[in-house]
């Protein structure tokens, strides 16, 4: 064998050793990348919004009759976000799990015994979402989209505070209806009476533990609503049903707001017992209902 045959076939060989190991290389950057991956299980639609602003990966979702974004419609369904399923989490091989505060006592001990260990986010006001939304943008480094969603809730805030400026605080009376089970008061706590807040109304019904308190007909008489915002979130048209039979009765008809024909029924998704993604457009319905154009 000459040197030049020898040379040739050394280069070859090379090459074959160089384009094994880049495809190695590329290989294992390829299974550290999705190794590296989070899988992330959202139990609540509020949380899939956050995610679906940040642009993060999901393995499961709630099951839920809300739109789901394109992006998760072929995820895992793990559940209702009332009762979620342990064992259909647990087969996502989740690495993070996320409800909401609310309904920390659904998760029960099922899901300890498919060790896992949910993250409870607090949503119940504005400024609670915002602060969410900055931690998982660090989280997740999505730091940008996290801004960005923050801005917009931010802008909204300073258009209903402009709106309100120098105007008298309109009298608001939040209700929150159960399927099945008449209605409850939004307190302040609530996140609906922190809508209210936030567009400069006045809650007729405060606390400083208890987003939501049982109806009492006299209190309800005494504080005279001008304003009446009456939360749909589960079963809406059940709910809308119950509310329309409900508001027949006397104490009703008359309240300034029933008088005045101001009461306002608050549905998905725009609405909900939380806050949610949809906040900037809530908080403008809700400046409208206070203070409507002259």
């Amino acid at each position: 064998m000459n040197a030049s045959r020898r040379f040739a076939l050394s280069v070859i060989g090379l090459l074959v050793v160089v384009g094994g190991l880049g495809g190695w290389f590329a290989q294992h950057q390829a299974t550290s990348k999705t190794t590296n991956q989070p899988r992330i299980v959202a139990t609540t639609y509020a949380v899939v919004q956050i995610a679906d602003r940040l642009k993060l990966p999901l393995v499961g979702i709630p099951t839920t009759d809300n739109s789901i974004p394109v992006r998760y419609r072929q995820v895992a369904k793990v559940g209702s976000p009332m009762n979620p399923s342990a064992e259909k989490i647990a087969a996502t091989k989740p690495t993070a799990v996320y409800s909401v505060t609310t309904l920390k006592d659904q998760f029960d001990k099922s899901f300890k015994q498919q060790h896992i260990t949910p993250h409870f986010l607090n949503l119940q006001t504005v400024a609670d979402l915002q602060h969410v939304v900055t931690q998982m943008g660090q989280r997740y480094d999505r730091q940008r989209a996290a801004r960005q969603a923050n801005a917009e809730i931010k802008a909204a805030i300073r258009t209903a505070q402009q709106r309100s400026h120098r105007r008298s605080k309109p009298r608001v009376l939040v209700l929150m209806g159960l399927p099945g089970a008449g209605y409850m008061i939004g307190t302040s706590k609530s996140y609906v009476g922190d809508l209210v807040r936030l567009a400069g109304g006045r809650n007729v019904f405060t606390s400083k533990t208890q987003e939501y308190i049982q109806p009492n007909d006299e209190a309800i008489q005494n504080a005279q609503p001008q304003v009446i915002l009456r939360l749909e979130h589960a079963m809406p048209k059940l709910v809308t049903s119950q509310f329309q039979q409900e508001f027949k009765k006397s104490i009703w008809q008359q309240t300034p707001a029933v008088k005045s024909k101001r009461v306002y029924d608050l549905q998905e998704p725009d609405f909900d017992a939380t806050a949610n993604m949809h906040v900037a457009r809530a908080l403008r319905r809700v400046s409208d209902w206070l203070y409507p154009e002259e």
